[in-house]
């Protein structure tokens, strides 16, 4: 009996429908693969199939033991003779990848996601499981919503009740309502200055701050002394009271990258709010 978004039938082969509506069949688990995207990178090692990685994109850093694989390039400048050396199994990559031509048309098997929300998250994992033999999707999914469930408790009513911008981008462009960014304030029960109508991560008219006066601000890329040196955002409640949390590069991994750190991603969030605000 097969299923519809992923079958694994008497033949022993398996399938699934990837986020273009493809289906990627296999005639076993993947022993051998590819991972052109930091994200799907790390949902392979929560999975527990770290070892099944033989190179990964040159943006890939997490867990450390990646540091020994060969690195492939970025979307734009992917190194494909690399990979089809590493004679992979399969090829993971985002949707609108550009390589999934070529890579195809060497006969590489692509499976291609996107992943942009929570929901995204937990489809990709148990599909990943499908196609790596794995059993540990719904524990990764469940480590994530309590860790999230944790970082919602710790914090007191007033801080919930702060009005934050998130900025991942020093363009600037904010965390939107509908980014996964987005959905772990709402998860956190913080209020997002960025309106759902927005867009997931708008490009932001710097007065637009000034006018929502954010409590608190958050950053990925532009230090408090930056922010504050932008006209007019002297006068926003979070840089008068130097509220506000500049994340280093490594957190700013954690937060940017929608999979199985979005746990941790909501700690850290949490972790600015109760050493930023009153409780």
């Amino acid at each position: 009996m097969c299923f519809s978004f992923v079958s694994a039938c008497a033949s022993a082969s398996i399938a699934i429908k990837d986020d273009r509506g493809s289906e990627v069949r296999l005639a076993s688990p993947a022993q051998r693969v590819v991972s052109m995207l930091p994200s799907l990178t790390e949902s392979v090692c929560a999975l527990g199939k770290c070892s099944a990685l033989v190179g990964v994109d040159r943006f890939s850093n997490w867990p450390k033991s990646l540091d020994a694989l060969p690195r492939l390039g970025g979307i734009a400048d992917a190194n494909i003779e690399g990979i089809v050396r590493l004679k992979p199994d399969l090829v993971l990559v985002e949707k609108s990848s550009p390589l999934i031509a070529r890579l195809q048309s060497l006969g590489l098997s692509v499976a291609a996601f996107d992943v942009q929300s929570l929901a995204d998250v937990q489809r990709t994992l148990r599909q990943l499981d499908v196609v790596l033999g794995s059993t540990e999707s719904g524990a990764v999914w469940d480590r994530i919503q309590l860790d999230i469930a944790r970082a919602n408790r710790a914090l007191s009513p007033s801080q919930k009740a702060a009005r934050v911008y998130f900025e991942v981008n020093a363009a600037p462009f904010a965390a939107g309502k509908t980014s996964f960014i987005g959905e772990l304030l709402d998860r956190l029960d913080m209020q997002n200055i960025a309106t759902e109508k927005m867009g997931a991560f708008p490009k932001i008219n710097p007065e637009f701050v000034v006018q929502s006066k954010p409590d608190l601000i958050m950053s990925t890329e532009a230090s408090p002394k930056q922010l504050a040196q932008r006209p007019g955002w002297k006068s926003i409640p979070a840089i008068q009271g130097n509220r506000v949390c500049f994340f280093s590069a490594a957190q700013a991994d954690v937060l940017v990258r929608p999979g199985p750190r979005m746990g941790e991603a909501a700690a850290l969030i949490a972790d600015c709010a109760m050493r930023s605000l009153p409780k």
